[in-house]
């Protein structure tokens, strides 16, 4: 039995989904959507407060303000409620409206910037406003996800040592980049204690975070349109990129079978889908980390209208057909 007294007390619910019944894919899917933030992202939130505060960069009088395409909004928004703090989300147009409403829901502050810089990156136009702001008003307070070393410990003391512990025959784990913090926090973990354990990133297509052509993508999450700090790709074997469209679909498949999922999660799962259908038996045990569920995606990837917007009539007709 778990009992909490606090929102940000409930990190991971250690839960796995067997793909193979609903996917036929030899994967165990690992959930990290169940606690108040809905995300992976409340475990490097709560390092992230936790490390200022004792650093003592968080006053009584401070605000904290952080960049952000969704997820960690939400994570430091449930933190900043339950620890009585006041925060301010700086986010863009591609956030889902559902996710805004959820920040603001929570008491945050919500202020999306409109315009991208000179090279169209609304990631570099965020942080801007946030530096901006940090300059105008000394009680506000910058975490900085993109380079804030508790993002990537959180992940080394809790989700990778959790996923040792729960598979000792671990031998591929599939792995979705954003800022980088879950990957690297897995990696470091097991290149120290397991390193025959292999390693794959998960991007989208359209992202720099492994070198190539910046692209639009207009799913939040992973990926990025800038090389982010925390990646090290030396301690990756493998990068898969994936399209949209085929993240679309996988996340229709399986919210017809019950399984209601993230783009970040139906990214990783699609992923793991294409390495199986080049290496087949070249595992034993594997698995991938979902960061999120669905719900906030009803109005997005889940919505036909939202597709047909963002994508071609052929890949409308492609994941109608398919799902």
């Amino acid at each position: 039995m778990t009992v909490i007294s606090a929102a940000h007390e409930l990190l991971d619910g250690d839960v796995y989904i067997d793909l193979r019944t609903s996917l036929g894919l030899p994967l165990h899917l690992k959930c990290e959507g169940f606690n108040f933030a809905g995300s992976i992202k409340i475990q490097p939130a709560v390092r992230m407060v936790e490390a200022a505060q004792r650093d003592g960069l968080i006053g009584p009088d401070s605000v904290l303000i952080e960049s952000s395409s969704g997820n960690l909004g939400v994570a430091l928004a449930v933190i900043a409620a339950s620890k009585g703090m006041k925060f301010i989300c700086v986010t863009d147009p591609h956030c889902n409206p559902a996710t805004t409403a959820l920040i603001r829901a929570f008491g945050a502050e919500v202020v999306v910037v409109d315009d991208p810089d000179a090279s169209g990156s609304y990631l570099a136009a965020r942080k801007a406003y946030v530096r901006s702001s940090c300059a105008r008003n000394p009680h506000h307070v910058w975490l900085n996800q993109y380079e804030n070393p508790a993002n990537w410990i959180a992940h080394y003391e809790n989700t990778a040592a959790l996923l040792a512990k729960d598979f000792p025959d671990l031998d591929t784990l599939f792995i979705g980049t954003g800022t980088g913090g879950t990957l690297m926090g897995c990696a470091r973990y097991f290149r120290e204690h397991r390193p025959e354990i292999r390693i794959i990133a998960v991007d989208s297509m359209g992202s720099v975070s492994f070198a190539g052509a910046p692209g639009p993508r207009h799913i939040p999450g992973l990926g990025a349109s800038a090389p982010m700090p925390l990646i090290d790709p030396a301690l990756v074997d493998e990068v898969i990129r994936i399209h949209e469209v085929d993240t679309i679909h996988t996340c229709r498949r399986l919210a017809a079978r019950g399984l209601l999922l993230g783009g970040s999660s139906g990214t990783v799962i699609t992923a793991a889908a294409q390495w199986f259908a080049h290496h087949g038996g070249a595992t034993r045990t594997a698995v991938a980390i979902a960061p999120d569920l669905g719900e906030r995606y009803l109005n997005t990837i889940y919505n036909d209208t939202w597709v047909g917007h963002y994508y071609s009539q052929d890949d409308l007709d492609k994941i109608l057909e398919t799902s």
